[in-house]
């Protein structure tokens, strides 16, 4: 029988070729499969850690505002509170915290704050879109990365998860284009490494924590930030133009 050398070589070849794309579509990768199942099937913040938001001297800050800190009841601080350029902080006590209040005449360090407030607010903001987000958020676990809202967002309907797949240092920036709603009991739950002062929620309106909500991450709110009775926020409620609500909450580290 003849053989036909040229044609058996490229029959090796190609039954090769086939054997080594079979193994690759079989082949476990961890990072890819994490991140491609966190949001079904939409790689988790562009799959990429993002740099981090300078807060500058907004860092020590808990609680920052522009006209007035309102606060009822038992609410504890972890930190230091101000406002500028408004004047007007009410509640403490019977509002506690560890820190300092800083407005009217001593109220300097505040007025650094906004203005390096406003500087963070628009490194977020003006950062590449990431991954497109809407509506309902809750019963999400997403990645690292950026994730980007037109208009509002809302964690409802289910609990928020955060993984840092492992990384302490991974970034979670929210870009939104208006308002952030948590409605009563949801939360945030950071796995994996995850770490609070790497969440940063940039909001083009207002933000409104529910009542005994459990939230994470820095909150920069273009205007007014409400946390509704017994609500908990781990990071900062920083409110560049208007003013930060409380009652019975508890803002720390």
């Amino acid at each position: 029988m003849r053989k036909y050398k040229g044609q058996d070589v490229l029959a090796a070849a190609m039954v090769f070729l086939l054997a080594v794309f079979l193994a690759g579509c079989c082949k476990s990768d961890d990072d890819s499969s994490n991140s491609l199942s966190l949001l079904g099937g939409v790689n988790g913040g562009g799959g990429v850690n993002p740099a981090t938001v300078n807060l500058g001297a907004a860092t020590s800050f808990r609680v920052l505002a522009s006209s007035t800190v309102a606060n009822t009841g038992l609410t504890t601080v972890d930190g230091d509170l101000g406002v500028w350029a408004g004047s007007a902080v009410t509640g403490f006590p019977p509002g506690t915290l560890t820190g300092t209040i800083y407005t009217g005449p001593g109220a300097g360090p505040a007025q650094t704050a906004q203005s390096d407030l406003t500087i963070a607010y628009l490194d977020a903001e003006g950062r590449p879109p990431g991954t497109s987000v809407s509506g309902n958020i809750g019963g999400l676990t997403l990645a690292p990365g950026v994730f980007t809202s037109s208009s509002t967002l809302a964690i409802s309907s289910g609990d928020l998860t955060l993984t840092g797949l492992g990384d302490s240092t991974a970034v979670f920036i929210f870009q939104i284009g208006s308002a952030l709603t948590v409605t009563s009991g949801r939360q945030v739950i950071l796995t994996g490494g995850a770490q609070a002062s790497n969440v940063f929620w940039q909001v083009g309106s207002s933000a409104t924590l529910g009542t005994n909500s459990d939230i994470s991450g820095t909150i920069m709110a273009l205007a007014s930030i409400t946390l509704e009775t017994g609500a908990t926020l781990h990071g900062r409620a920083l409110a560049s133009t208007g003013g930060v609500t409380l009652d019975a909450s508890v803002v720390s580290q």
